[in-house]
């Protein structure tokens, strides 16, 4: 595995090369949207923290969201060690997506979606010792740069009770849509364009039995995309 301490958790760079073309990952259909580049994996991983991760369990599909983080070879998985999904072993999907808006044509036929999205395929491998308390941090800071050195640190009961995957980047796909309707020549005289989404966080609620600020590093989410 990639040594945690030689990577850079929150903003990876991207490597030198081009993602994997496997028959798992190698575009077929609408491959003007397909991405070859491992920084544009990077991108998608960087706008969002929640995953869809699929996995079989005990014959049968399962797709569960969670939380992830990622360093610039593995992406990390969080969850209970209760947890069915989190299995390891066996090959597993994960994909994240994040919708940017619609596009509406003159034909219902050719409305769509402006969107990024990755798939990786891997087989989880479960972190312990420094491995996983690194990972976590890892986790932790990719959802809220900061946290890790402003709350209290996981004790060994919470580690415990806390299973942490590591999936290899090495076998990933990307796919991007953005621009307009793409039936500029049907005849049919409508308005056609597309209708932007966007997110952004809202100021914090603090909790009523908190008694300290809002810290910096949580005010300065404040009014951010993600």
């Amino acid at each position: 595995m990639t040594d945690l301490s030689e990577t850079t958790p929150v903003h990876p760079a991207a490597e030198a090369g081009d993602l994997s073309a496997t028959e798992r990952t190698r575009h077929r259909r609408l491959r003007e949207q397909g991405r070859t580049d491992r920084e544009a994996l990077f991108e998608v991983l960087r706008a969002g923290f929640v995953c869809h991760l699929g996995v079989v369990v005990d014959g049968d599909p399962m797709v569960v969201p969670t939380v992830y983080g990622f360093d610039s070879g593995h992406l990390y998985l969080h969850g209970s060690v209760a947890s069915r999904s989190l299995t390891r072993g066996a090959t597993a999907c994960v994909t994240v997506t994040h919708v940017d808006g619609l596009v509406l044509a003159r034909s219902v036929f050719e409305h769509g979606v402006n969107y990024r999205s990755a798939m990786i395929y891997g087989v989880p491998r479960a972190l312990d010792g420094d491995e996983k308390l690194e990972a976590l941090r890892v986790l932790t800071e990719h959802m809220a740069p900061g946290q890790w050195d402003y709350a209290r640190r996981p004790n060994r009961k919470e580690l415990a009770a806390t299973t942490i995957l590591a999936i290899s980047l090495d076998e990933a796909s990307v796919k991007v849509r953005e621009g307009h309707p793409e039936d500029a020549d049907d005849p049919h005289d409508v308005w056609a364009g597309v209708l932007p989404l966007t997110r952004a966080w809202l100021p914090p609620v603090t909790d009523p039995h908190a008694t300290r600020p809002v810290p910096e590093h949580v005010l300065r989410r404040t009014g951010a995309p993600f």
